[in-house]
């Protein structure tokens, strides 16, 4: 049965007899960052009625990342936004460069280039190997994207309803659904909100993961870098610095400072650069490559972030005083947490408020994203009535997975800054011969070091939905993907391999908001669509006669999922369709 609960509106008296407004909706979504949007993005694309609130005013003003991966990328395409965020993206035209220099007065160390966006979109079509993503990555500020997701919402959706200045206070559920209370920041109005589900993408406090009791399995970022560097005399020597035991030492915070200044020409002297690292342990990103950049850098044991003046804290490290504009300086801490959780019942999380990673790599908020596509297929599904309850525990099973491999990825990050932190000597600053030598061996130590938080595709397009009871196994051993590199498989519970038909279209651009049927050859798979009608399932038969994507997709049928990942592959239909059927739309096994 589907839900009927469409923005109805009475009135009901609380506890103390006041009368309040409630409202009813199939979906809450508590939280309007980038998580949050993109779930009402998602709904929005599969036509499902939602109510969006935020408890801040407007967006953010915290550039709290700067890359939007290819795999985020492609799940905006799908929406069909992707073109739209890169308009307000930096130039596609721009490349992509990493440089480590002794500050930004002094010495080069050693760069990382990669193509621009529109050398990788060329690079992608002319290998269509299926190892390549369907879109580059996308350098934007969050303090661009949000508001650009935001508009997108409410210029075009037509099913979510955006609310800014609510916050959500409490909640309590039952069988049937939510009922939640909510109030206006700005008035102190309450409102009542009965709803079938409530997603809460309300941040690393996330009220709604505390109003569900669930913890977090919390990593010491010391403790994992202790186990990873194992007895490395550099490594050792970054764990203790890190700890505050060596010759400058830090508590684990950071402070940020996110300014505007005139003098390009200073920030581009050595070329135009993505980042600028220092071996000090600053970071400085160029947020527009024009006039907008975010300092972070690592606090000193017990220094009070209160009494920091930002722009002697930013002149310090860049070697000297700029012009500048500060727009925001607050200190922060890393933290790498999982939630143990990620829901129960009619209430579901995801983003910030089940897992927080360090920034090093950018999984934060793209593993956000990819929960917001798994969580919005899953709840589209149960409010149109064709899915089963164990999808939305299979969400769990799927992206937790993930979280914890991301999570433990940005910390293998972290470890590498901490071995270049480690290496770092103060003769680097040095004019003479030995300040030369010191940084030519310390250049070296960062190439062969490498960059992997910004070249590991396995992270990015590599995972799988191994343990998931919503996609239908294989037997036998599946291909083994590795942090750094993408192998292209159609194995259940992959996203499948992107390429171009020989007609030009993109493979992926032929996957619809249901299930989508690959077919291959001539295979008659009327069972299979009459158990997807018989259980009101979406699905749609794609017919593809191209030698090239068969090889790639290994099967001649291969079912795909509303989240662009296999479902189910093989060469002839299973013994019951309706079986399959069941088990992907969430019906316990």
């Amino acid at each position: 049965m589907c839900v009927q609960l469409r923005g109805i509106q009475r009135r009901r008296s609380d506890m103390s007899g006041k009368t309040v407004a409630e409202e009813r909706v199939p979906v809450l979504i508590a939280g309007g960052g980038p998580v949050g949007l993109a779930l009402a993005l998602e709904l929005e694309h599969h036509g499902v009625e939602a109510l969006l609130i935020e408890r801040s005013l407007e967006t953010t003003r915290h550039p709290k990342m700067d890359v939007t991966n290819g795999r985020s990328m492609e799940l905006f395409r799908r929406m069909g936004v992707a073109g739209d965020l890169r308009k307000v993206a930096v130039p596609a035209d721009h490349p992509l460069v990493v440089t480590w220099v002794t500050r930004q007065t002094g010495w080069e160390l050693a760069r990382f280039a990669y193509p621009s966006v529109d050398d990788r979109y060329e690079e992608i079509r002319s290998r269509n190997d299926g190892a390549q993503p369907l879109e580059p990555n996308m350098r934007v500020s969050q303090v661009v994207l949000e508001p650009a997701l935001k508009e997108l919402l409410q210029s075009r959706g037509r099913h979510v309803r955006v609310r800014y200045g609510w916050a959500l206070e409490s909640f309590t559920q039952d069988d049937s659904g939510v009922d939640a209370v909510i109030t206006s920041t700005r008035t102190g109005e309450t409102r009542r909100v009965r709803a079938a589900y409530l997603a809460g993408c309300d941040g690393a406090g996330s009220r709604t993961r505390q109003g569900l009791g669930i913890g977090l399995d919390r990593v010491p970022l010391l403790r994992l870098l202790v186990k990873e560097l194992g007895p490395l005399r550099a490594a050792g020597m970054a764990v203790r610095r890190l700890a505050g035991l060596g010759e400058r030492p830090m508590d684990g915070r950071f402070f940020l400072v996110h300014f505007t200044s005139p003098e390009r020409e200073f920030f581009e002297r050595f070329g135009t650069a993505w980042h600028i690292q220092s071996p000090e342990g600053w970071t400085l990103i160029s947020q527009n490559d024009r006039d907008t950049w975010t300092m972070h850098a690592p606090l000193g044991m017990s220094v009070d972030a209160e009494k920091i003046d930002p722009e002697r804290f930013l002149f310090e490290r860049l070697g000297r005083p700029v012009a500048c504009d500060i727009l925001q300086a607050n200190a922060w801490t890393p933290q790498l947490n999982v939630a143990k959780r990620f829901g129960h019942g009619r209430v579901w999380l995801a983003g910030d408020a089940v897992h927080q990673v360090t920034p090093t790599g950018g999984y934060g908020m793209n593993t956000g994203v990819g929960d917001a596509v798994g969580l919005g297929w899953a709840l589209a599904a149960q409010v149109q009535g064709w899915g089963e309850p164990g999808l939305l525990r299979a969400y769990e099973a799927e992206r937790r997975p993930v979280a914890v491999r991301n999570r433990d990825a940005a910390a293998r990050h972290t470890v590498v800054r901490g071995a270049i932190m480690a290496a770092f000597r103060a003769a680097i600053h040095s004019e003479n011969w030995r300040g030369e030598r010191s940084r030519r061996r310390l250049g070296r130590e960062i190439r062969d070091l490498g960059n992997l938080e910004n070249e590991a595709l396995g992270i990015e397009f590599g995972y799988r939905y191994d343990k998931s009871p919503a996609v239908w196994p294989d037997p036998g051993t599946p291909p083994i993907q590795t942090s750094d590199a993408y192998t292209p498989s159609t194995w259940p519970g992959s996203r499948p391999p992107s390429l171009f038909l020989a007609d030009g279209r993109a493979i992926f651009d032929l996957f619809g908001p249901g299930f989508t049927l690959l077919r291959f050859t001539g295979t008659d798979v009327a069972s299979l669509t009459g158990a997807a009608a018989e259980r009101n399932v979406p699905i749609e038969v794609v017919d593809i006669r191209d030698d090239h994507a068969r090889r790639l997709y290994e099967r001649d049928l291969v079912l795909i999922r509303p989240d662009q990942h296999v479902a189910w592959r093989g060469d002839t239909l299973p013994d019951s369709p309706l079986r399959l059927i069941d088990r992907v739309r969430g019906v316990a096994t």
